[in-house]
């Protein structure tokens, strides 16, 4: 049975878990198709589902690329994931808690993130880190809710990469274990609060400020430039009789030279091409 749309989509969801694919990477269908020996009507299938799911992006002429949050929208992510995680653990009141196969696929999850924490593979470390949520949200038997909490890890874990998080990964397994020893005890106020503490941890180690301008990248960018309308040496000014002579000589050169068919206009739009993007590029990644 050959990679379906569902295999592509997962394995995406994985590496980007694993901070191996950065925010704003672009993701060509004709290298997807490649690596996954697959056609790219299937890669475009995944694309689309991840699309659906705010993992990705597409642009008409630019292709496909993964999000890059902006600073609202990784507030608003973390927002939703503490709407989803306290409601698991709120919801279990006169339900039991964790039963015992869930209590040991826990701590077996936490035994994984000791090990990776005490390594040095940063994308397994990072993975597991991320997943613990997933896992928790399954072994508190709401797999729908895991699948969107799926979603929103891979964003927020988007977001950790772009705003440089300083969330410490041994303070993160820490909470944690503290989470799964309160459900063990039953005490399910004390678990939703070592989460809600723990959501918070994790945004504050966010560079975010607190009341961010929409328009600061563009107002620094268009901000002027030192020395920008400063003549250079040499120059005659356009209105000096000199000036005046110069400037009636480039124009008739200009007028006499041969415009080359082949030379395209500033302004045409530049299409995009998956052959512009080597296939080795996602290798590390998704292999």
């Amino acid at each position: 049975m050959g990679t379906s749309a569902t295999d592509i989509s997962q394995r995406i969801i994985e590496a980007v878990l694993a901070q191996k694919l950065p925010p704003a990477t672009r993701l060509g269908e004709q290298q997807l198709a490649l690596l996954f020996d697959c056609s790219r009507t299937i890669v475009r299938e995944a694309l689309t589902r991840l699309a659906a799911r705010g993992i990705v992006t597409v642009s008409a002429r630019r292709g496909w690329y993964l999000i890059a949050p902006s600073q609202e929208e990784a507030r608003e992510a973390f927002e939703a994931r503490r709407v989803i995680e306290l409601g698991l653990i709120r919801g279990q009141q006169g339900q039991g808690g964790l039963d015992p196969m869930g209590l040991a696929r826990l701590r077996g999850h936490l035994q994984q993130e000791h090990a990776a924490v005490r390594g040095d593979d940063v994308g397994t470390r990072s993975f597991l880190l991320g997943d613990f949520h997933v896992c928790l949200a399954e072994c508190l038997g709401n797999s729908l809710l895991a699948d969107t909490l799926r979603d929103f890890t891979a964003r927020t874990t988007l977001i950790a990469m772009l705003y440089q998080s300083s969330h410490d990964a041994a303070q993160s397994c820490q909470e944690h274990v503290a989470i799964v020893d309160a459900l063990e005890r039953g005490d399910l106020a004390a678990a939703e609060a070592l989460m809600a503490d723990h959501l918070t941890h994790v945004q504050a180690g966010l560079q975010l400020p607190a009341n961010s301008d929409p328009l600061h990248l563009l107002r620094q960018a268009l901000a002027p430039v030192p020395g920008a309308g400063a003549q250079p040496s040499g120059e005659a000014d356009d209105a000096s009789p000199q000036g005046r002579s110069s400037r009636a000589s480039r124009s008739s050169r200009s007028s006499r030279a041969p415009r080359s068919a082949s030379s395209a206009s500033p302004l045409s739009p530049r299409t995009s091409n998956d052959a512009d993007d080597p296939p080795a590029a996602y290798l590390g990644a998704l292999l």
